[in-house]
């Protein structure tokens, strides 16, 4: 071996060192026999460096995994001697080799196994055990190769190719005839010789049997010899976690109804008898998780079985498969209230299910609704936060007790489906009981009353999406629960995990207060002071803005008395924020949206005369108005970077706040009726001097530009005026993304106003036409690749505006651009069509040239235009799908092809057998095409059914590029 190059296998090596070692690992792998070096070096055990080692067993997997069916039968066989020959010095060796040369190892052999068991190799395990007996070294190899085959040949985690799962299947069935009695017996010996010795060994083989048992014979495993062996290693504290794991593979295993009911309660018994039902005694938390998952498995399994015997009518089979499975609801409450967590999640799975075998009983005793009532308690106890819970500074701990808890609201949903009632009668005895002592109850007890109310709103169905009308028992209910929530004086507690329970429970419940709405004063002060917006938490504030808007949307009309009492009281908290942030805002930028949207709608929708809304929606927006102007003058004289960046966001903030307060208007309450377009007026003056600042000018344009697309829907024609100057702001010194960015508003216009807008399109068209092609023709380096997405992302939206205009009704806007203008935009649509291999693009720009040819051909069309179609149309309609780059099995591409059979459909309805002598006489035999290919299309082209031509085209393609 080249033991230069060997040198670089070692970690710390010189990159040259480490080159060369990958350059000759790649020779040695493609070498026809130069790897039988690495083979003779294992076998007679050349090398004690482990990198070594590793090397050569990774240049034999390459041989074993890619090379296998070309090797020689004498190559074949030293490939089994190495293995077995190292296989051997592991056995007498008095030192180990290092765990990742023992994988790689067992990985190599898991793989020769594969591709030699059974027809080349049928003594693989029978030549492994003769060698490996009971040495520790040699059975540490055995196991780890199990395990590497259970990962190439079972592992259902593994999606294999068809040929793949055939051949695993004939493995298995093979070792199931041949072998693997053997196999269990050498585990049985194992774990019984080394439970004590070498717990970690014993460990892997419980691995192996838990790996195994799901596809041979249960009968082999599920005996009193192994089961005993189990039970004594649940004693040993090394062991009895993969016991555990061992005992669930067992009763996971698929097996017929009453096979799964005896086996499950036969090992129930043992366990029981052996005292791990005890759970309140056991203080190996681990191990409870372990044996936790353990019952949870028992009890899907019997919840599985009942199900098949239920469902074929074996009443008596099912009754004892029910039995069976009420047996074990005891042990399960233990678990499901058992202090940790990890252990109560482990068994909510089955606590569901089995509510759902109560759902399907017809009447139920009452063992059962006890049981219903336990499981209850349970959720109402876990539900609660501990002491622990960090609400300041939330990690992992509190997002996995997060989760847990929406483990338990399904389970509290599920009990809702059952037994409704308990549900309703347990949350309201819960939460009266402690709203009745709420200030001298801890924070966990009042959250989880409040927070059980909440449920609710899911957990019982609500009538006509409205939990206060129908059920009179759950309207009256409910309606006792949200009056003593809101009157008790709760809202007054000082923990924020009780003030944020307490505000989404009332917008939850929102149409309690259209029911009742003298509670509503109250809740609006709550959510006004420092129970709400003024509270402590930044958390709690940020929530409370978002879910003061949700409160004001639904109930504005509710409010019309409080309107201006409410816009003064949150007058501070629509401050825009300065730059330099020396005091911190009270809310976030985001946060402020939502109170700017909540003031809009209580302007919007108060009964005020339009004078009054407007004098109050000047009031609103005039201070960021005066803001915007002050801050826009100041950002051009800033140097310094950061500050710039203050400056332009708040900027971006103010046009942000001014564009959500227009939420508010709807088609019943428009911005015209509301009398408020001369205040959205003053607003895009202030704002569209901006588009032209030469500093942060991408975030400045980004937001003024949004605003006119909500300016266009809220002000509707009021907007026109306006986009000449936006639009030459936009134009100048602009970059493909500004473009690609402003083309959309463009289209919005077009396809809002239609011909009311041609006037104005033919003026701003062509500049942004021509802006387009300047960027568009810049140079560009090759190797950019984010330049020339974007470029290509420019073409695609300028094809679609050109597109949006020809569809809108809009072609005089094309054609009054003079011809030159025309042909120019025309013919970049052609080489769209046909140059640019970006399907998307191909097929908006045939798309394009249908609509064309629809308004401009024909005898009444655009003079000129019918020898152009000729010229440059139809060819295109050619061209491109010939062209290498356009991917028939493309679904994109096979889109593009419908587009162009469309085109030709639409020119052939314009032109008529004028066409079809074109392509046969002239076009056709251009492209070296028979006439016989030429008729066909054109018999194919007449056809009525335009999915005919779609059909045909891309057989036609295909079979031109031969």
């Amino acid at each position: 071996m080249d033991e230069q190059a060997l040198l670089g296998l070692d970690p710390g090596a010189d990159p040259p060192y480490r080159q060369r070692a990958m350059a000759y690992f790649e020779q040695l792998k493609e070498s026809r026999d130069a790897w039988e070096v690495c083979a003779q070096a294992l076998a007679k055990g050349l090398y004690s460096d482990d990198h070594v080692k590793f090397f050569c067993f990774q240049v034999l997997e390459h041989q074993v995994k890619f090379r296998h069916g070309g090797l020689s039968g004498d190559q074949r066989q030293l490939i089994r001697e190495t293995l077995m020959k190292w296989l051997q010095f592991q056995v007498l060796s008095a030192q180990p080799e290092k765990i990742f040369v023992r994988n790689k190892a067992a990985q190599v052999l898991a793989l020769t196994f594969v591709a030699e068991y059974p027809a080349l190799w049928p003594d693989f395990f029978f030549d492994m055990l003769t060698l490996v007996g009971l040495d520790p070294r040699g059975v540490d190899i055995y196991l780890r190769t199990l395990m590497a085959i259970d990962g190439e040949v079972v592992d259902r985690d593994t999606l294999h190719a068809p040929e793949v799962a055939r051949r695993n299947t004939l493995i298995k069935d093979a070792m199931r005839e041949q072998c693997v009695p053997s196999l269990v017996e050498s585990w049985f010996q194992i774990l019984h010789a080394y439970q004590r010795s070498h717990p970690e060994l014993t460990c892997q083989c419980l691995e192996v049997v838990g790996a195994y048992v799901s596809w041979i014979d249960l009968g082999l495993i599920a005996n009193q010899r192994f089961v005993d062996l189990l039970l004594s290693h649940m004693a040993v504290e090394e062991l009895r976690e993969e016991a555990c794991d061992c005992l669930l593979e067992m009763v996971n295993k698929g097996m017929d109804p009453v096979e799964k009911t005896k086996l499950v309660e036969s090992l129930a018994q043992v366990l029981q008898s052996a005292g791990f039902f005890y759970v309140e005694q056991e203080e190996d938390v681990d191990f409870l998780a372990k044996f936790s998952r353990l019952v949870n498995g028992m009890g899907q399994s019997l919840v599985l079985s009942w199900t098949k015997l239920a469902k074929a009518g074996s009443a008596d089979d099912a009754g004892a498969a029910l039995r069976a499975l009420e047996a074990k609801v005891a042990l399960v409450l233990r678990l499901l209230v058992h202090p940790d967590d990890d252990i109560s999640a482990n068994v909510v799975a089955f606590c569901y299910e089995y509510l759902h075998v109560l759902k399907q009983l017809p009447e139920l005793n009452d063992g059962q609704k006890s049981n219903m009532e336990a499981i209850m308690l349970a959720v109402v106890k876990k539900l609660t936060y501990d002491d622990e819970y960090n609400f300041d500074n939330e990690g992992e701990d509190e997002a996995m007790f997060v989760e847990y808890r929406k483990q338990l609201k399904m389970l509290l949903d599920r009990l809702a489906q059952v037994s409704p009632e308990l549900v309703l009668e347990s949350v309201r005895r819960v939460f009266t009981d402690t709203m009745r002592k709420w200030q001298s109850a801890s924070f966990m007890e009042v959250e989880v009353a409040i927070r059980l109310l909440y449920m609710l709103g899911e957990a019982l169905p609500a009538s006509h999406g409205a939990h206060f009308s129908g059920d009179a028992v759950k309207t009256g209910a409910l309606q006792d629960m949200m009056t003593t929530l809101v009157s008790c004086g709760v809202s007054d507690y000082r923990h924020a995990s009780v003030s944020l329970e307490f505000f989404e429970t009332v917008v939850r419940y929102d149409k309690f207060f259209v029911a009742e709405p003298l509670h509503i004063p109250n809740v609006l002060m709550a959510f006004l002071d420092r129970r709400g917006l003024r509270h402590d938490s930044p958390k709690v504030r940020s929530r409370v803005a978002y879910l003061f808007s949700r409160f004001i949307k639904t109930l504005h009309k509710h409010m019309t008395a409080f309107i201006e009492d409410i816009l003064t009281r949150i007058q501070d908290l629509l401050e825009l924020a300065p730059p330099d942030k020396a005091f911190p805002a009270p809310l976030t930028s985001d946060d402020q949206l939502f109170m700017f949207e909540a003031a809009g709608v209580l302007i919007v929708s108060g009964e005020s005369p339009p004078e009054r809304k407007r004098a109050l929606m000047r009031a609103l927006l005039a201070p960021l108005m005066d803001a915007f102007r002050l801050l826009l003058d100041q950002l051009p004289l800033e140097t310094d970077e950061e500050t710039q960046a203050a400056v332009a966001d708040c900027l971006s903030h103010a046009v942000g706040f001014v564009s959500r307060t227009s939420k508010a208007f709807s088609n019943k309450q428009t911005v015209k009726q509301c009398g408020c377009t001369e205040v959205y007026r003053d607003c895009l003056r202030a704002f569209l001097p901006a588009l032209s600042c030469p500093v942060r000018r991408g975030a400045l344009r980004g937001c003024v530009r949004s605003f006119l697309h909500r300016m266009i829907i809220c002000m509707e024609e009021e907007v026109l005026p306006f986009i000449p100057a936006a639009s030459e702001h936009m134009l100048k010194d602009c970059e493909a993304k500004d473009l690609q960015e402003f083309i959309p508003l463009i289209s919005q216009i077009a396809a809002k106003f239609k011909r009311q807008v041609s006037p104005l399109l033919q003026q701003v068209f062509m500049p942004l036409v021509l802006a387009i092609f300047e960027v568009l023709a810049r140079p560009a380096d090759a190797d950019d690749q984010a330049a020339a997405l974007e470029r290509q992302m420019l073409r695609r939206s300028y094809f679609s505006l050109v597109h949006t205009v020809a569809g809108s009704g809009l072609s005089e806007v094309l054609a009054g651009q003079g011809p030159e203008n025309v042909e120019r935009v025309v013919f970049t649509v052609i080489q769209g069509a046909v140059d640019f291999p970006d399907p998307v693009a191909q097929k908006t720009c045939f798309a394009v040239l249908g609509r064309l040819v629809e308004l401009w051909g024909g005898k009444a069309g655009m003079t000129g235009f019918s020898d152009f179609t000729y010229k440059h149309i139809v060819p295109a309609c050619f061209l491109a799908p010939l062209k290498p780059t356009f991917d028939l099995s493309d679904a994109q591409t096979v889109l593009t092809l419908s587009e162009v059979a469309a085109t030709l459909k639409t020119i052939y309805a314009q032109q008529g057998p004028e066409l079809l002598e074109f392509l046969r006489r002239d076009y056709l035999p251009s492209l070296h095409l028979c006439p016989d290919v030429a008729q066909e299309l054109c018999h194919v082209l007449q056809q009525p059914d335009p999915k005919v031509l779609k059909t045909y085209l891309k057989v036609f393609f295909q079979r031109a590029r031969l």
